[in-house]
């Protein structure tokens, strides 16, 4: 499958031209949006997302994934295989935590030029044909890095931001669940938050923090919504304690 995470949004032609030159490139292989709305013009939020999520997935995926504020300028284009799954996208510390966390990793700078490259839509033009010979099991193209060659290494393991707010209302951390205590306190806001395994062992309208269905720690407010309660959005620092 192709797995499409993009700050693009829902609304406006940029997916759907995007599919459309993965459809003709490579029309037997699947097309899904994974996320449409990660952080915008953030690849720093945008990696802890990407890294959490792309992990569950099978050897020979591709993950197309442009958050991409620099487009068109040198910042270089690259492929990256992690762990039997495919990542197409720019060097600007999006695939930070991918390649920090995978134990097989290769990577290539993209040389191949399209004949017709926006200065604007890398997307398009040369991230999803790149994206669809993968997915057709042809080789990388371009030249093989050091994987060092791309790292970010005062980026911290887990970010105590939040890095992703849902429909609901809950807001994801940067943090992975497994990496705190039971008695760990999440503060946000002024707020300490306490641990518990799903909504339902707070009553309505209290907050609480859980081990979200990819790992990370979440933010909620059982039928409630957390962000607004709590005025939290993207990049907001959660301070970390035990009670």
């Amino acid at each position: 499958m192709i797995f499409l995470f993009t700050d693009f949004g829902t609304l406006g032609p940029y997916n759907g031209q995007v599919k459309a030159v993965l459809m003709r490139a490579a029309p037997t292989v699947p097309v899904i949006d994974l996320f449409l709305d990660a952080p915008m013009y953030d690849p720093r939020l945008s990696a802890y997302l990407l890294a959490a999520y792309a992990e569950t997935f099978m050897p020979g995926d591709v993950f197309l994934c442009v958050v991409d504020p620099e487009v068109g300028t040198n910042r270089r284009p690259l492929v990256l295989y992690a762990d039997g799954r495919w990542f197409v996208g720019p060097d600007n510390g999006l695939f930070e935590l991918v390649r920090r966390r995978s134990r097989d990793l290769h990577v290539w700078v993209i040389e191949w030029i399209p004949t017709n490259l926006s200065a604007t839509f890398h997307a398009r033009d040369l991230f999803a044909p790149i994206a669809a010979r993968l997915a057709r099991g042809e080789a990388s193209p371009g030249v093989q890095l050091a994987p060092d060659s791309i790292a970010r290494p005062n980026w911290p393991d887990e970010l105590p931001r939040i890095i992703y707010i849902d429909a609901y209302g809950n807001a994801m951390t940067g943090l992975r669940a497994k990496t705190l205590g039971r008695n760990t306190l999440l503060e946000a806001a002024g707020r300490p938050i306490r641990r518990g395994r799903t909504f339902a062992d707070v009553p309505p309208g209290e907050c609480l923090w859980y081990a979200n269905s990819n790992g990370l720690a979440e933010i909620a407010i059982n039928q409630g919504r957390a962000a607004e309660a709590l005025g939290l959005h993207l990049g907001t620092l959660i301070d970390v304690s035990s009670s």
